[in-house]
């Protein structure tokens, strides 16, 4: 194990946190989910609500008070969530829950009537998407790229045939936590589904499980080979690399992962914590 004062896995930064960036929020228009796989034995909305309390167990889904937060207005009549926002929807929950079924529609209609805003929610339950798309969904909305979690093998080979044969406009594969060495080149190179973007993580929290580097590299020159860009979201708390575990404080996870320069597509929409919070 290397202690992690003495941290020099990719080099050291300013503990500091980035300036956060305006363009992002989030949008959390319910809380609270039920695990359904690997990915979700340490869930951090599961941590955070035992660290900081809440009115009810976290498998309980309970509507939010900023419900409707995409159409709420300022007392100048403009809109709080500024045109040209990017908005991380529902990452307090899964935007398909099923115990949030008679809300979603209110959602679309919302993401509809801000076309001017630009929607990203993730989803390890992409079976259950096509019941609830809207009526005038056709293709897909313009500003709404969907994500599908993908931790391991199985589920990668369990949900992305599912996730390709839907009408999406925009795909994201979100490898996080990455649990195992994945395989994506069949579902990169789908001429007729095209991945917009693909993001690895290695887990947070005190019980997270190990990731190892070489699974990241593996996938992010499979992105390489068929054209798509990759983002390196974060190391986790535990990483191999070159035969060594390391330990990572969660303020460095980010950075480190960064400072690793495997990001093949600048301007990448980042599913970081840095999106701003109401």
């Amino acid at each position: 194990m290397t202690d992690p004062g003495q941290l020099s896995l990719f080099g050291m930064e300013s503990e500091a946190a980035a300036p956060r960036q305006a363009r992002f929020w989030s949008w959390n228009p319910w809380h609270g989910c039920t695990k359904v796989s690997p990915g979700c034995q340490y869930c951090y909305v599961y941590r955070n609500d035992a660290r900081y309390g809440t009115v009810a167990a976290s498998s309980v889904c309970r509507k939010n008070a900023d419900f409707d937060l995409p159409l709420r207005r300022g007392r100048n009549g403009a809109y709080k969530i500024p045109s040209g926002a990017t908005v991380m929807t529902s990452f307090t929950s899964d935007f398909l829950l099923a115990d949030a079924d008679e809300w979603r529609a209110d959602c679309f209609r919302m993401m509809r009537s801000r076309s001017d805003l630009h929607f990203v929610f993730f989803t390890k339950r992409i079976e259950r998407l096509s019941a609830f798309l809207p009526d005038d969904w056709e293709a897909g909305y313009d500003n709404v790229t969907i994500g599908c979690t993908c931790e391991d093998q199985i589920r990668a080979d369990m949900r992305l045939p599912l996730f390709l044969a839907l009408p999406i406009r925009r795909r994201w594969i979100v490898a996080e936590p990455l649990l195992t060495p994945l395989s994506l080149l069949p579902y990169l190179t789908a001429a007729d589904a095209p991945i917009a973007q693909v993001t690895v993580g290695g887990e947070s929290g005190e019980q997270a499980r190990l990731c190892e580097y070489d699974w990241v590299l593996s996938i992010r020159e499979q992105c390489l080979s068929a054209g798509v860009p990759f983002s390196y979201h974060q190391t986790g708390a535990r990483l191999k690399k070159d035969g060594r575990e390391y330990r990572i404080p969660r303020k460095l996870q980010q950075i480190q992962a960064k400072k690793a320069g495997l990001d093949t597509l600048s301007d990448a929409i980042d599913s970081s914590d840095d999106a701003r919070r109401l």
